[in-house]
């Protein structure tokens, strides 16, 4: 059932579709509710103009730091792996329309597709990449890798993690952990659940076709996630990894704005099966204002945790599989968890320490939604026990389309406006 609500929503999103597309490009889903991707400034110093996968591979080598290599419209097919090892660089469509440039990891002989190494200050903006077997996006933080920026790109069909941020060594931790990373105004898909053949290394007797989310980052600090959408990211039997996960001592991130639909699990702060070094997967990370719609292993999740805000996230999801749409386990001190609004089961609490829990709103919405089947949860009326139902938080003013929040507020992301 949750399969079809999950192709449904596809036909609804591609409707919208750019009728600018390329004949050769997949028509993607869009949104028109959700904000549009602000413009980056034109590029300053060096300019790298490529228009075939040679020149793409040259211009990785010759760029200087702060030069920027800029992609003419077109579906590049990649033989191999790609990597940008130069500070200050980046990488963009020069039309500004991420479904005009297509890197396409189909018939690659690797199964990662572009990499960061050793560099900082790197942004990639306005494109898609898609067909990879493991990593959209690699950070190789083992080697230094800080401020990256992920702009307004589409990351379809990876069988593996979307955006991936290796461990770290701990002799030169502090040093090397990924710092000030944002990552904003993307679009992560998969057309269907992962099978077998999507990813060899994902065997029957090792995952189960479940190894594959969104954004799997270890050691992230400072980082921003925002503004992104998240469709269908699923595992052969429906017991993916998140939508956005972060573990092993992450400290300091804001992940606020996003907007999860149909993926398996949705934003997960720590693990359940790994105990980080420190004992701490997420120190001081922030959730707010998220959409989240039928995430059935758990909404949001805080697992190893210490002092972690989530708070005014809107979660539907009435026939919840697992009924967790808020999970808290294991040891989470100073946790708060606070003004969500759960369309559904409600909050599972199985965790030990200092917690503040208050103001969590548990009531089945569906019908007072703009449209729950497509992920717009945003309210349409006056709700009882919701609208006005909480007290404004220092940590959460502002609401998931950027309004200022009453100091009688509603609970979840959305603030009702009236006009």
């Amino acid at each position: 059932m949750a399969l079809s609500r999950y192709f449904n929503t596809l036909i609804l999103f591609a409707i919208f579709a750019s009728s600018a597309c390329a004949q050769d490009q997949t028509t993607l889903p869009d949104r028109s509710w959700l904000p549009t991707a602000p413009a980056l400034p034109p590029p300053t110093g060096q300019v790298i103009r490529v228009s075939s996968v040679d020149a793409l591979f040259r211009a990785a080598n010759e760029v200087r730091p702060g030069g920027t290599i800029l992609l003419a419209d077109g579906h590049y097919m990649m033989p191999r792996y790609f990597e940008l090892r130069t500070d200050n660089v980046t990488l963009r469509s020069e039309s500004g329309s991420r479904q005009r440039v297509v890197i396409d990891g189909a018939q690659s002989r690797h199964g990662e597709l572009i990499g960061i190494r050793a560099c900082e200050g790197v942004t990639i903006a306005d494109l898609t990449i898609q067909n990879v077997r493991w990593n959209g996006f690699k950070l190789n933080s083992n080697t230094g890798v800080h401020r990256v920026t992920i702009h307004n790109c589409v990351i379809h069909n990876i069988w593996q993690r979307g955006i991936k941020g290796v461990g770290v060594p701990a002799d030169n931790r502090e040093q090397l952990r990924p710092k000030d990373c944002h990552v904003r105004f993307c679009l992560f898909y998969n057309d269907r659940p992962k099978q077998f053949p999507d990813d060899p290394a994902d065997t029957p007797e090792k995952f189960g076709g479940n190894y594959i989310g969104g954004m799997d980052i270890m050691y992230a600090t400072g980082w921003t996630i925002s503004d992104n959408v998240f469709i269908g990211i699923q595992g052969r039997t429906g017991e993916a990894r998140g939508a956005i996960f972060l573990w092993h001592d992450s400290r300091d991130c804001i992940i606020e704005r996003n907007t999860i639909i149909d993926c398996d699990s949705g934003i997960c702060l720590g693990n359940a099966h790994i105990k980080a070094e420190t004992m701490t997967h997420c120190l001081r990370c922030v959730v707010r204002n998220n959409f989240i719609t039928r995430a059935p292993e758990s909404g949001i999740l805080a697992d190893y945790t210490t002092d972690c805000v989530v708070v005014h996230n809107t979660i539907h999801d009435p026939s919840s599989r697992l009924e967790r749409l808020i999970r808290l386990v294991h040891d989470n001190d100073g946790l708060i968890v606070a003004n969500n609004l759960l369309s559904g089961p409600g909050l599972q609490n199985q965790a030990s320490g200092d917690m503040q829990i208050d103001g969590n709103v548990t009531k089945v919405l569906t019908d007072s939604f703009e449209s729950a089947v497509d992920g717009n949860l945003h309210l349409k009326h006056r709700v009882a026990g919701v609208t006005d139902a909480c007290k404004r938080l220092p940590n959460a003013t502002h609401d998931f389309d950027g309004e200022m929040r009453d100091h009688q507020t509603d609970a979840g992301a959305d603030q009702l406006v009236t006009r």
